[in-house]
């Protein structure tokens, strides 16, 4: 953050006790803290748990989950079940957290979970080019290599292992 969101003065870092370095509006006289965008990435399981759904988007030829911003208002949990229905057509009726990490390319901190869906049958709108459902071994197999969305499976597959 170089500049105060109130009055949009260069900020210079300043000590703050117990907090350390923080961007400071000489200006506005207050500490401007950072902000980040927040949003949610799902793992999607069909209803026997047995296959996950990959996604591609936005003519991009890479397999990923489907992810979505938190809306103001909405805790993480409301955006994904917003998020699958709005970009699948599918209907969240179990969910579990996995883990969270930022991602800096886009200032965003995602939050990951997995779920489950009512069936199978996916209604993609325009932000989905398209989609299939693979088991696990294929899931990791076909997943975006190096992608934020693969770490996210490989850390919940791992987490299946030791449960």
């Amino acid at each position: 953050m170089s500049y105060c969101t109130k009055c949009g003065s260069s900020l210079i870092t300043r000590y703050l006790k117990n907090e350390g370095d923080i961007p400071y509006c000489e200006k506005c006289g207050e500490f401007r803290f950072p902000s980040f965008n927040t949003a949610i990435s799902a793992i999607i399981y069909e209803p026997e748990m047995k296959k996950l759904l990959l996604v591609k988007q936005y003519g991009r030829d890479r397999n990923v989950l489907v992810a979505g911003y938190v809306s103001k208002g909405e805790n993480s949990e409301e955006t994904l079940v917003r998020e699958v229905r709005e970009e699948t057509g599918l209907e969240v009726v179990k969910f579990y957290y996995n883990t969270s990490r930022y991602y800096e390319k886009t200032n965003t901190l995602m939050i990951n979970y997995a779920c489950v869906v009512k069936n199978a049958d996916v209604i993609p709108n325009d932000e989905i080019d398209s989609f299939e459902f693979f088991d696990e071994k294929s899931a990791v197999e076909n997943i975006a290599k190096g992608s934020l969305a693969e770490e996210f499976l490989l850390n919940w597959l791992a987490k299946q292992l030791h449960d």
